[in-house]
This record gives structure tokens, C-alpha cells and sequence, in this order.
């Protein structure tokens, strides 16, 4: 489980399926009302407030985006609670635990999406996907400084697509962003073919 902070009232947290097997979780559980999912999502809590101090109160949005062969994003959004000058506050003993008021969507994706740092690394991994013959596909996006490779996999043997995200991962990290965003907010460097139009025109 990996956890950072987006901003001040938002966190993305994310999680492999070895993190939800361990826990018993499938992966449709996780829009399901089940102890073991408020369990997780009480331990990932906890883990933000004590590498963050991230403080999980008031209404919470979650979002929850699945990844091919990946795992999950899950991004956590803290709301403003609305105080009234009369309100008074409470400080009740024997409401010792936290009661979160959530929001939960979930988006699924066959797009496999992975940001990388810099464009050398985008360079190396399109080579190493050549080399591997894993494919020559692919669409590239510039992102808030970093480059956003977004992968079909149904133009992907589906038998190497374990090979295709093992080679991704060495080289840079899955993203939640989504195509629509990117396409909105983003900036398409190359619309298709991106692995075989960057080891055409880069040499190593």
C-alpha cells in the first residue's frame, strides 16, 4: 500500500491486488458495504494520518479506479463541514471513534495508463517494448511535468500482458488520470503509435 499526498485535503492511495488478497478483498468488493472493506479502509486511514497527518473527518469523496493487472487507485477527498456561528462543539467521550461520512464512486478502465518522470525514461521503455516485440501501439501526453503513456490493451497479446505492465513498472509508476482528462487538461504529443513513431525518430 502506497500512499501520497495530493493536496492539502486530498490523498491517493494505492493499492495491489497482493494488498486486497492479503485482506481477503476481491476486487468487485470494493464498492460493496462489507466489514473487510471498512476494515481497509480504516487501516489506509489510519496509515494517511500517521505518514501524513492526513485527518480523515468530515465527508469524504472516494474514488475508487481500477487498473489492469495493476491493482487500484483509490483517490480520498476530505469536504468542508458547514459550521454555524450558533453550533457548538462537543468533545463527547464516548464518541471515541471516527464516523465518516462517504462518497464512494468507482471508474473502471482497460487502458493501462503509467507517468513517467522524464522523457528519457519514455524513450527507454519504447525501446524495451520494441526490443520485446510487446508492442509498437501507444498514445503520449504531457501532464502536470510528466509524461502520461496510455497503452489499448486490445491491441496487446493478452498472454504478454503481464510482461507489458512488469516492463512499464521498471521504468515508471501507474497513474489514475484518465484518457478524458488528459484530452481535456493534457497535451497529446503523439495521438497513436507513439512506442514505433519514438524509436523512429530517437536514436539510442
Amino acid at each position: 500500500m502506497k500512499i501520497e499526498r495530493l493536496s492539502q485535503d486530498k490523498i491517493r492511495i494505492f493499492l495491489t491486488f497482493d494488498d486486497l488478497l492479503e485482506r481477503g478483498i476481491q476486487k468487485e468488493d470494493m464498492w460493496r458495504e462489507i466489514p473487510k472493506v471498512n476494515e481497509l479502509f480504516s487501516e489506509m486511514m489510519d496509515q494517511a494520518h500517521s505518514e501524513l497527518g492526513f485527518e480523515a473527518s468530515g465527508p469524504l469523496a472516494v474514488e475508487v479506479f481500477a487498473l489492469p493487472a495493476q491493482g487500484m487507485v483509490v483517490i480520498v477527498t476530505r469536504g468542508k463541514l458547514n459550521v454555524h456561528a450558533d453550533d457548538s462543539v462537543h468533545d463527547d467521550d464516548d464518541t471515541d471513534e471516527d464516523v465518516y461520512e462517504m462518497e464512494v464512486t468507482l471508474e473502471q478502465s482497460d487502458i493501462v495508463m503509467y507517468a513517467f518522470r522524464d522523457f528519457e525514461d519514455v524513450l527507454a521503455v519504447c525501446r524495451r517494448l520494441q526490443q520485446s516485440e510487446l508492442t509498437e501501439d501507444g498514445r503520449l501526453f504531457a501532464y502536470h511535468g510528466k509524461y502520461i503513456m496510455a497503452l489499448d490493451p486490445a491491441l496487446i497479446d493478452s498472454t504478454r500482458h503481464n510482461a507489458l505492465i512488469a516492463l512499464l513498472a521498471e521504468f515508471g509508476e501507474a497513474t489514475s488520470v484518465t484518457e478524458a482528462v488528459l484530452e481535456e487538461y493534457g497535451k497529446t504529443i503523439i495521438n497513436e503509435g507513439a512506442v514505433r513513431e519514438l524509436c523512429k525518430h530517437f536514436t539510442f
